[in-house]
């Protein structure tokens, strides 16, 4: 079994970059151990988030549990109703969105509650209808379902590194909002959240995962490839919710650079939209306006 010097020594290498963030060019070496002081210093304030201090470890922990229960009543009338949820997860490379979806289910009964993680479409995949292969993963009655990253691949890292042409794109932007309208006619709870997190937060989640040996896993070529490319996808992601956010598909926006609040906003919003059976809404509490809010104008530029 390799050390974990070793581990983190098997994690894909890329030297030196040049950055230019708030105004004044940087240096990051992601194969330096040592964090540059000025993204240890805005990791949790980057991109105008509104809290200097992570939320109390204590705090979150009692929260979350009054959270999940709550998940486990609304399940029980998902499996009594047969009434459906499906909810995306959108967001930069190391947003968290793996982490808030673990919490979301993480006490939910599996059989029922699912997630869907897809890589690269297949061959035949190829060939499909490119809604094809997540229509086939949609819930069916009582069911609960996750995707981490979905059909908005397309208005994200493929245009932007290359794997679609703009007429792709283009189509899939238009073709979308009706796509998600039939979901909604359907009767499926649907919910679209993008995780929102600052240049040097990502720049932090990335080092540490590029350094652990538990998490190195995570860190891949595309993190690398798209280190330089943060205004490509900031300009991508603010076109895909322009032309995709609408009064029945909202794009839901988390400010992420504090995880805890983060998912604790996620659980929250989907407990306030579903009427299930028991529902406590001094324990769900008020949503936190600084950190979550819909569509364009809750997007920093």
């Amino acid at each position: 079994m390799k050390n974990a010097k070793e581990t983190a020594e098997a994690a894909p290498a890329a030297g030196p970059i040049r950055i230019r963030i708030g105004g004044k060019e940087r240096e990051f070496d992601i194969d330096n151990p040592a964090l540059p002081d000025w993204i240890e210093d805005n990791k949790l304030t980057a991109g105008g988030y509104p809290y200097d201090k992570k939320m109390k470890s204590e705090d979150y922990d009692k929260e979350l549990e009054r959270l999940q229960i709550e998940l486990v009543k609304a399940q029980a009338w998902l499996q009594a109703t047969g009434k459906r949820v499906m909810a995306l997860f959108e967001g930069r490379d190391a947003a968290g969105k793996g982490g808030t979806i673990f919490v979301l289910r993480q006490y939910m009964n599996p059989r029922t509650a699912r997630n869907v993680a897809l890589t690269k479409p297949t061959p035949p995949e190829l060939g499909q209808w490119y809604y094809q292969r997540y229509v086939n993963h949609f819930p069916t009655s009582g069911e609960f379902v996750t995707f981490d990253r979905s059909w908005y691949n397309r208005a994200g890292v493929e245009p932007v590194m290359g794997f679609c042409t703009s007429q792709q794109h283009e189509k899939f932007l238009d073709e979308t909002p009706h796509f998600e309208r039939m979901i909604c006619n359907e009767g499926i709870h649907f919910f679209k959240f993008w995780l929102n997190i600052g240049r040097e937060t990502q720049l932090e989640r990335f080092h540490d995962r590029r350094w652990s040996p538990l998490k190195n896993w995570k860190f891949s070529p595309i993190d690398i490839a798209g280190i330089n490319k943060w205004d490509d996808y900031t300009r991508a992601r603010d076109l895909m919710v322009e032309r995709t956010h609408k009064e029945f598909a909202p794009w839901i926006i988390v400010r992420a650079n504090d995880k805890r609040r983060a998912r604790l906003a996620v659980i929250q919003r989907i407990l306030l939209s579903l009427p299930y059976a028991g529902r406590d809404l001094d324990v769900i509490g008020k949503e936190d306006k600084k950190i979550v809010g819909e569509g364009p104008s809750f997007l920093e530029k």
